[in-house]
C-alpha cells in the first residue's frame, strides 16, 4: 500500500541499532507468513514488543509489480521500528526492493532461513546459508546503494551441521556491513528437534555485531533463559507471540484485555475474517475448553465471533 502511506515519509523513522545499544534485551516479533501483518504488529507493540518484522516478501515480485506491493506491504506512522523481510537471490533485485521500501521502513532483512521446499527450489531462504559469497555480495550491494546510514541490513539464518561453516558465513556477512544476524538454532532438516542454543552462543562469541536468538521461546521467562544461555542481544519470537501476544509484557497467558485490543485493532484495520479468526484461535488456545474450541473454531463470520465473545466473555 505504498501509495497510501506517503505521509509515512513525514514520520520519524527510527534507528533499530539504538535498541541494541540500549543495554536492554531487544524483544522482537518474527516474520510470519500471513500473521505478522500491520494489525498484529500494532497489537504486540502495545505489549512491550520492541521491533517488528513483516512477513517474508519475494523481492523480485515486489520490484516488478505494483499489485504485489499493495497486497504485501502496509504500514502507518505508529508502525516503527519496522524491518521488511525479503526473499532474494540476486543482489541488484534486493537493492531495488530496499530502495523502494527505504522511505517507509527502518531496515530490511534477507531471509536465509526459510526451510520450505518451494523457497529452496527457487533459490531463496535456507539454501543461501550454503552460498556465503552471494549473501556477502547482497549485503554489500544494499549497503553501497542506500544513502541512509541508519537504515539497517540484517540476515536471518539457520545453522549448519558443521558450525564452523555458520561462523564463516556470519563473519563474511559482518565484513560486508550487516547490522545484526538472527540465528534460528536448527539446521535446514530440523523442524521440532530441540534448538541448539549452544550453537547460538558460539556464533555470538565469534561476532562483534548484535546477534538475535530465535527458536522455541514461548514466554518472557523462556526469553530471559535463552538470553542467559546464549548471551544474545535480542530474542525473536514467532509461535509464542501468536499464542500470547502479551508475552513480552510478562503475561503467562493471553489476558482478556489483549483479546479485546485485537478485536478493536482488527476491525479498525479491516482485517480479513480468516486472519481475524485464526489469531483469536491461537490466542484462546490455552484459555478455552475442548468443547468451547469445537464451537468457536467453526464460526464463519465476524458477527458470529463478536456475538460469541460477548456472550461468553463479555467482550
Amino acid at each position: 500500500m505504498i501509495d497510501d502511506i506517503k505521509e509515512t515519509k513525514e514520520c520519524q523513522l527510527k534507528d533499530p541499532m539504538d535498541l541494541f545499544h540500549s543495554g536492554q534485551l531487544v524483544k522482537i516479533c518474527a516474520p510470519m507468513v500471513r500473521y505478522s501483518k500491520l494489525a498484529f504488529r500494532t497489537l504486540v507493540r502495545k505489549y512491550s514488543c520492541d521491533l517488528c518484522y513483516t512477513p517474508m516478501i519475494v523481492a523480485a515480485d515486489f520490484v516488478r509489480s505494483a499489485k504485489a506491493r499493495d497486497s504485501e506491504f502496509t504500514t502507518n506512522k505508529g508502525d516503527h521500528p519496522l524491518i521488511v523481510q525479503f526473499a532474494a537471490k540476486e543482489a541488484q533485485v534486493l537493492c531495488d526492493a530496499a530502495r523502494i521500501i527505504c522511505p517507509f521502513a527502518d531496515g530490511i532483512d534477507l531471509n536465509c532461513g526459510c526451510p520450505q521446499r518451494w523457497a529452496i527450489s527457487e533459490g531463496y531462504g535456507a539454501c543461501l546459508i550454503n552460498k556465503p559469497e552471494l549473501v556477502k555480495d547482497m549485503v554489500r550491494h544494499v549497503r553501497s546503494q542506500i544513502d541512509n546510514p541508519k537504515f539497517s541490513v540484517s540476515i536471518k539464518i539457520r545453522i549448519h551441521e558443521d558450525l564452523k561453516r555458520t561462523v564463516d558465513l556470519c563473519q563474511k556477512a559482518e565484513a560486508a556491513g550487516v547490522s545484526w544476524i538472527t540465528v534460528h538454532g536448527r539446521s535446514i532438516e530440523e523442524r521440532h528437534q530441540p534448538v541448539h542454543y549452544d550453537a547460538i552462543k558460539i556464533i555470538k562469541q565469534s561476532m562483534s555485531i548484535p546477534v538475535v536468538a530465535n527458536g522455541d521461546i514461548k514466554s518472557l521467562k523462556d526469553a530471559e533463559n535463552v538470553h542467559h544461555l546464549t548471551e544474545a542481544d535480542g530474542i525473536m519470537v514467532a509461535r509464542g507471540l501468536l499464542a500470547n501476544p502479551a508475552m513480552f509484557a510478562g503475561y503467562e497467558e493471553t489476558p482478556f484485555q489483549c483479546i479485546q485490543d485485537w478485536v478493536d485493532i482488527a476491525l479498525e484495520h479491516g482485517t480479513p475474517f480468516t486472519c481475524f479468526h485464526h489469531h483469536l484461535m491461537y490466542m484462546m488456545e490455552r484459555i478455552t475448553s475442548k468443547q468451547e474450541k469445537k464451537v468457536f473454531n467453526v464460526l464463519s463470520s465476524t458477527s458470529a465471533v463478536l456475538d460469541y465473545l460477548n456472550d461468553h466473555y463479555g467482550l
